[in-house]
């Protein structure tokens, strides 16, 4: 399993620029563009509803503007189609000027597209009567399709059947335990990237004036003696000020985890954090971070890459067993937090990327903790307690049931409130 937890772990914490869902659009876009070779001259988006759910209200880099049509102008003038989730990184302001221009103009469109899965992106860029199609499906910048005019290029469904090709049925808690506590240090290493990555974006949070401003209340509330800069709130503050400059539009890069920059930024600075505090050595941190980077994806493939369950919890309960690891807590204690967890945040939704998520992540960090000191002392929350199961494994299978099963009609109600309020704005 050595190979494959070491595979995983590079795939999914990966540098995002942006908001992944807004950032995957803008990407199909570039991809379109490239494949039509001519300068767009208007621009069609078809995507699933989640797509739409979370580009909707949340900041486009550099851009000062909000949505999914600024994202798709920007990747299809000038993003570049090999950057990944890195497209729009080093746009100039002739580019911004110019797809401010198309979407004032109308020149592009969105569309919600039903019966399709719950991350879908459509992208057709038009010039006369050539066009360039690009489809994505499953994963943020996974392309299934790809036509210019009309003519297939590549087509790969069973690329969107695997979702990614990884095959979970061997992976466990206990795997990913023994894992972590055999892995050559070195072949983790790079995990560093992730930490300098987050906390730069977190400070910037703290001197700017992004979205919300929850971390940066903190701070100022920490200086006026009204909160106490502790494991607690240090924590959250780090974690909410990287959220507000990102859900706001910073330009500054984030090491994202699943498809997610806030599910990145929330499972490794509270770990940073209580590594900080309590002066373990780096070694121990990176450790401890890799857990909570597998436990994260382990969850998130019951749960599915979009969903109405706020991604947050599974980051932070991955954040949590981070956490208790770095304090010395054993197998017995890891599975005690996550139980915590289970206990705490877990009905949280998702109603889109928008400034208000640095809100929930605040909640959701202090929840982590909060689990993590109950499981230190050996307090845990029984199978007696809703969804959680004396087996682990059990439990962190209920948390995907109740993503897909029990919060399908959630999501469809979260989708027809957000559109019935794009209506009104309209």
């Amino acid at each position: 399993m050595k190979e494959v937890f070491l595979q995983k772990l590079k795939e999914e914490f990966v540098p995002a620029l942006g908001c992944t869902e807004p950032v995957a659009v803008a990407y199909a876009a570039a991809k379109a563009r490239e494949v039509l070779t001519l300068q767009p001259e208007r621009i069609e988006f078809f995507v699933s509803g989640n797509i739409l759910k979370n580009g909707m209200g949340v900041g486009i880099p550099g851009s000062g503007m909000v949505g999914l049509t600024i994202a798709g102008a920007l990747g299809a003038l000038g993003g570049d189609p090999t950057a990944g989730l890195e497209v729009l990184d080093g746009i100039g302001n002739d580019v911004m000027e110019l797809a401010k221009a198309f979407v004032d103009q109308g020149k592009v469109s969105v569309d919600v597209k039903y019966d399709v899965p719950k991350l879908y992106i459509e992208c057709i860029c038009h010039n006369g009567d050539n066009t360039g199609r690009v489809v994505i499906q499953d994963r943020h910048t996974n392309i299934v399709a790809v036509e210019r005019n009309g003519e297939v290029i590549y087509s790969n469904a069973c690329n969107s059947e695997n979702k990614g090709g990884t095959d979970f049925s061997k992976w466990s808690f206990e795997n990913i335990y023994a894992f972590i506590n055999t892995v050559d240090i070195d072949e983790i290493r790079f995990i560093e990237k992730g930490i300098k990555l987050n906390k730069s974006i977190a400070e910037e949070g703290l001197t700017g004036n992004y979205g919300l401003q929850v971390g940066k209340s903190m701070m100022l509330n920490i200086k006026k003696g009204l909160l106490s800069p502790d494991l607690m709130n240090r924590s959250i503050m780090l974690t909410a000020a990287a959220s507000d400059a990102r859900m706001a539009g910073s330009t500054m890069p984030v090491m994202s985890n699943c498809g997610s920059g806030n599910q990145g930024i929330s499972v490794t600075l509270p770990v940073v954090v209580a590594a900080e505090e309590l002066e373990v050595e780096q070694d121990n941190l990176l450790r401890g971070l890799a857990l909570a980077l597998l436990t994260t994806i382990y969850m998130k493939s019951f749960v599915g890459q979009l969903s109405a369950l706020c991604g947050v919890l599974l980051s932070t309960a991955g954040a949590a067993c981070g956490i208790t690891y770095i304090m010395g807590g054993d197998f017995q204690q890891l599975g005690m937090t996550l139980k915590n967890m289970t206990g705490s945040v877990t009905g949280m939704i998702c109603d889109g990327a928008k400034y208000g998520c640095s809100h929930k992540i605040s909640a959701s960090v202090s929840a982590a903790i909060q689990s993590s000191l109950l499981a230190m002392n050996h307090n845990v929350l029984n199978g007696m307690n809703g969804i959680i199961d004396d087996d682990v494994e059990a439990t962190i299978r209920n948390i995907g049931r109740l993503a897909n099963e029990g919060m399908e009609v959630t999501d469809e109600v979260i989708l027809k409130t957000m559109l019935e309020k794009m209506k009104k704005v309209s």
